[in-house]
Order: C-alpha cells, then structure tokens, then sequence
C-alpha cells in the first residue's frame, strides 16, 4: 500500500496563531478563557482544558481575573464593545484574513451597499462578519444563491458587496460566481477563500483523483475539515476520523494508495499518530507493495485478491437469505456467505430484492476462516470484474448503457451498470441544469461512457449526451410532418415575459402573450404555469431557425365572435363603466369588449361631463348602436332608451299646431 500525505495538511497559520496565544498566556501565568472553543479539535480542547483553559459563551461569563482569548473566526463589533464596557482583558487571535473581510463589509455598508455572505449562517466566522454589515444577505451554495435571486428581484438593481467564508468550498464559489456575474452586474466581488484553505482543497481534491481510499483527519465540528471530506468523496471512497483509533483498518486492506489530508485545526501530533497506525498495519499485513501506473486492470484485481487473502473464483447455489447476508452452496466443508455489501454495487438494495433460494451465481472467494468454517464471498466484485470489460468498450463504441440511480450525491449521481458504480456530474445528468437530481433516484437511466481511468476503476457518464439524441430524433421527425394548423398536447416548460415555451415532445414551440388570451394579460402566468399540459395548434413554422409558433386562443373564444353571435346591434344590455374621458365613458360589454357611450348619449339633456351622471364601476343599461368589425369599435347610448317617451310626444304637438 502507497501512502501519500498532502503537503498542506494540518494548522493553518490562523489557527496555529491562536493556540500559541493561548499557550503564551499559559506560560506568562495567566488564567486564560476563551470566547468559543478556540479550535474545532477535541483533543486540543481536552489539552487546554486540563492545564485550566476555560471556555465561555460570551462575555458575560468571562471572570474578571482572566485574560479573554478570541479566537481566530472573529467576533461581531458588538462583542467587542462589550468587552470594552466590562473592560475585560482581552487577546485577540482574529485570523487577519477574517479581519479583512470585516473592513471589506463595514465600509460597504457604511456607503449604503448591501452585503452578500458566501458561507454558512450558523458559522462563527459568518455570524462575525454579520455583525460589521448593515443589509445583508448569506447564502451557503449555488442553490440558496439562485433563489435569494428569485425571491429578492430588486437586490440586482441595487449596488452591491460579495464576500466568501474563509473556508468556503472552492468549487462551490466558482459555481455561485457563475450566477453573480450573470445576475449582479454592479456587484463588487472579493474573494476573501483563505489562500490556504483554496490550497488545502486544491491538493486534496488532485491528491484523491489518484487514490482508493482518503484519510481526512480533522474534528466533525469543523467547517473546513468537513469541506475536504466533500472534496475527497467525489473523486474516491473518504473516511473522515478525529484519532488514529478511528482508521477504517479493514476497510483499507484492499486498497492500493491512500492518501491522507487534515483540517486546519488538526495538530501535527494527531497527523503523526495516524501515520504510524498506517505503518504498523501495512507492515503487518505484508501488503507494502504498489502497482505501476500502467498495470492492467486484471493484474490490480489478482493483487488486491492477494491482500484479501483470497482464494479463486467457485460457482455456487443460494440456500438462505438473511437481512445483511446470503447463505451459498459452494460444494466444500465451509458455509458459504455473502454479505450484503458484496452482493452489489447498489449500496440501498435487499438481498431478496437480488436473489431466492436456488439461484446459481460465480462468485469470489475473499477470505477463508478453517476456525469457524466459512467463507466469505463475494459477487459484486466478480461483477465488476467482468463490468469493466464492458464500460470501457461503450466508452470506445459510444455504446448507450442502461443503469439505475443509487445515489444522489455532491456533484451529481451515482448509476449502478453491470456491477459498476458510473459517476454522472449534476451538467451531464439532466436535460436542463435547473432539473432535481432526486428525480433521479432509483430510476432507470440511459447513458453514455465519456471517461474511462482502468487505473483507479473510475467510469464518468452522460445522461444529457442520450436525451439531446433522443430530442433530436423527436425533432427531425417533427419537421417532417408539421404543418400549420396541426394541433398538439405539450407542457409548458417554462414562462418568460413575452410568453410560455411547450415542450411538443422532443422540441419546444412558443406561444406569445398575445396568443395566450383575447383579454389583455400583464404575465403569462395569469394564463398557464410551468408544468400545465395545454393543447396549443401550430401558427407559423421557420425550418432554418429551428422556431415554432404556437397558437392557444380558439376562435369559439374570440370576444368579437361572442359579440357578433350573442349582441347584435340594437340590442340592450347591462354594462359596467370601466374608464372615463372627456368625450365620454367606456362601458365593458363583456370581458375583452368595452364600448363608448359618448358624451351625447349619456343623458336626456345636455352635461358637462361624464362624470355629472356615471362613475367607475356603476352597472347602467345601455343600447348597442352600432358596431364596427374592422375597427373593433362599438357605440353605446343611454339616451336612446330615454329618447322613445319624448319622441312620442312629438307628434301630439304636432297635430295640434296643423289642426290650429
């Protein structure tokens, strides 16, 4: 087994800085506590405890005899004047790179900028640099970035400052400034990742690309440590451990390389511990040999058979069925057994899910115990064996596979293929970037091999590779029979100011506002929303730009159609008044049709205003005088159903002044 320990592993210079201060406190006779712990180290903390370090919450609690030590996160202003106040002694070990962002933010707020925190809100580190800011906002990832976007619009036409935590994932800020830049145009961005934690990530992450196995030694409460497990985890199988007695031992028999890392809070002693642990255990297995870059798959399976003290390969009968185990027949004096983790490479299955009693299967030995007469087999890794001969001629062929999702993991998906576990990065698993990966989760999937390391036994897929052929089919085979006129079933896929885009299957069309309703409509969602099945028909098609246009309105819902059917002219009806001008009201017939009763035609007499007789929402009877198709005009008058008594009078008058 090859070792490999990362150059940048163990205390950072904030923290090594603290904990000197504290222990030259120590030395000069001081007593000495701490706001917080001063490390996210369980033994270092054991160690200052025991030589009478104290640890308090706040201020408040700090005795009055001692010297108040803060530690390298920093604290809020506000903390500081409280110790000012209670004019506490006080040692201040604010890692500098801390202090930085601390002017960075509150001379952004002081100029009225509204400041964006990269990190995680319950982080002493974090919960500090609020403390210097006026408006602000903290986002932990990629994620919570996109929907502080959403749900605060006008955060974008506002200046603004964008800070990181110090130990703030590297990948995770190259991801969230992908979306700063395309959203906060007039931001101002600093960013404040510790040289030394982008480095640590850095070497860790290159560092377990070349491993079957990482070592992450740190404390579970500390942020950083946390991140290179992260780290480490996409790129091999991780274990994070706190002492040398928490090494994985026999989990590790099988590898190769390991490499080891630690947190920037991890002493030097811890990271010597471990080490020695290692060494002892290598040398007593007898497994201090490493394999050549370019050995043969087959050659790196023998050897690692060898240090499992494996036997061969034996055909062999399931007879039993455990929760955790399976029991086989394989024809020798030993009971045969196969654990639930060597039955496949899905880590979630259950073994009655896989085989029943009587299934015959090659399987391979692992490990011979004559004392308690068994053996210990194992299918998945025969699987595997005979998996990889297939993933990495569909790698060469292009050959689509077929999987099913076992995982969600940081980064993207894990999809089990013949006995392979195949890695599927979160830009390779969806047909759009914003699809949940947990859609995924237990589904079948087809892909395509894009990266194949034999070396390692690490294959990479693509999902979006086999959706963006499968799309392109449905789309060559759409244009062949499209036509306008022609009416389809699709979904909407997403809403934009000018409109909804449906997907047809396999290629999407777009309806424009104006196509969405007869009446006026501010949004397309006052229509339809994403996810809605609508029947649309096909406007207009242009081939060469690969565009479609979309019809939603039906001419039976057309208002004018209603109008022309239901109101012809001469008819009276009841309208609403909607709006009021000079020359008149306009008066809603029905929904989409509003008509004008002019100034004339709203009394018996004469006004000076409309206003003198209507107002806003009044319901008034009206008479439909006329109606102009071409211009979509209507005339309306109240008047005229005033006008017949007075008409009738007329001729009385008429015929008295003749018979005179």
């Amino acid at each position: 087994m090859e070792i490999t320990v990362a150059k940048s592993a163990g205390f950072c210079f904030g923290v090594n800085r603290a904990v000197h201060m504290v222990h030259d406190l120590l030395e000069k006779g001081e007593k000495v506590c701490t706001l917080g712990p001063i490390i996210h180290n369980p033994q270092t903390l054991q160690e200052l405890h025991a030589k009478g370090v104290q640890i308090v919450e706040s201020p408040e609690e700090a005795p009055s005899d001692a010297t108040l030590v803060i530690r390298s996160h920093g604290v809020p202003q506000s903390v500081l004047d409280e110790i000012q106040t209670r004019q506490l002694k006080c040692a201040d070990a604010t890692c500098p790179f801390v202090k930085k962002i601390h002017t960075l933010v509150s001379k952004a707020s002081a100029e009225g900028k509204i400041v964006l925190i990269a990190g995680d809100k319950n982080h002493p580190e974090v919960e500090g640099i609020r403390g210097y800011c006026g408006d602000c906002y903290i986002f932990k990832d990629a994620v919570e970035l996109e929907q502080l976007t959403s749900n605060i619009p006008h955060l974008n036409q506002k200046p603004v400052l964008i800070v990181a935590q110090t130990t703030f994932s590297v990948s995770e800020w190259e991801n969230c400034l992908e979306i700063i830049k395309r959203v906060y145009t007039n931001a101002t961005i600093f960013d404040t990742i510790c040289n030394a934690t982008a480095k640590r990530q850095s070497e860790a992450a290159e560092l377990s690309e070349h491993c079957d196995a990482m070592i992450v030694i740190g404390g579970r409460q500390s942020s950083n440590t946390a991140k290179l497990r992260d780290v480490c985890r996409q790129n091999c199988t991780t274990y994070l451990i706190e002492t040398a007695d928490e090494l994985p031992l026999p989990a590790l028999k099988g590898a190769a390389s390991v490499g080891i890392t630690a947190g920037a809070s991890t002493p030097a002693s811890i990271i010597k511990e471990v080490l020695v642990t290692m060494s002892e255990f290598i040398e007593n297995a007898g497994a201090n040999s490493t394999e050549s870059a370019d050995t043969s798959f087959e050659e790196m399976l023998e050897e690692s058979l060898k240090s499992l003290n494996t036997d061969e390969k034996v055909h062999g009968v399931v007879v039993g069925i455990a929760p955790n185990e399976v029991y086989v027949d394989v024809g020798r004096k030993q009971a045969g057994f196969i654990p639930v983790a060597e039955l496949s490479a899905d880590p979630n299955v259950k073994p009655e899910d896989l085989v029943k009693i009587g299934d015959e299967m090659d399987l391979l030995i692992m490990r011979t115990n004559d004392q308690e007469g068994t053996i210990m087999l194992s299918k998945k890794r025969l699987d595997a064996a005979k998996g990889w001969e297939t993933i990495a001629a569909a790698e060469e062929n292009e050959e689509i596979l077929t999987g099913v999702v076992t995982e969600v993991i940081k980064g993207g998906v894990i999809a089990v293929s013949n006995g392979v576990r195949v890695f599927i990065p979160a830009s390779q698993a969806t047909a759009s970037r914003n699809d949940p990966l947990e859609d995924l989760l237990k589904k079948e999937v087809k892909f395509r091999i894009i990266e194949v390391n034999r070396n390692r036994r690490r294959a990479v897929g693509s999902i979006r590779s086999v959706l963006k052929d499968e799309r392109k089919a449905l789309a060559d085979k759409f244009w062949e029979i499209a036509e306008e006129g022609k009416e389809y079933t699709g979904v909407v896929k997403s809403l934009t100011a000018y409109g909804a885009f449906v997907d047809l299957g396999g290629i999407d069309g777009m309806i424009h506002i104006s196509e969405l309703s007869w009446g006026r409509i501010k949004h397309p969602s006052e229509v339809v929303n994403v996810g809605d099945t609508v029947n649309v028909y096909i406007k207009g098609l242009d081939s060469e730009k690969g565009k479609i246009s979309l019809g939603f309105k039906r001419a039976e819902d057309n208002p004018w159609e209603i109008l022309k059917r239901d109101y012809p002219t001469g008819t009276v009806a009841d309208v609403t008044v909607v709006g009021m001008t000079t020359f008149g009201a306009f008066a809603r017939i029905i929904p989409g049709i509003d008509g004008l009763i002019h100034i004339s035609q709203i009394a018996d007499h004469r006004i000076e205003k409309p206003q003198d007789v209507l107002k806003v929402g009044e319901v008034v009877k009206a008479k439909i005088t006329d109606i102009d198709f071409d211009k979509k005009r209507v005339s309306l008058s109240i008047r005229a159903l005033l006008e017949p008594v007075e008409e009738e009078v007329a001729p009385v008058e008429e015929e008295a002044a003749d018979a005179e």
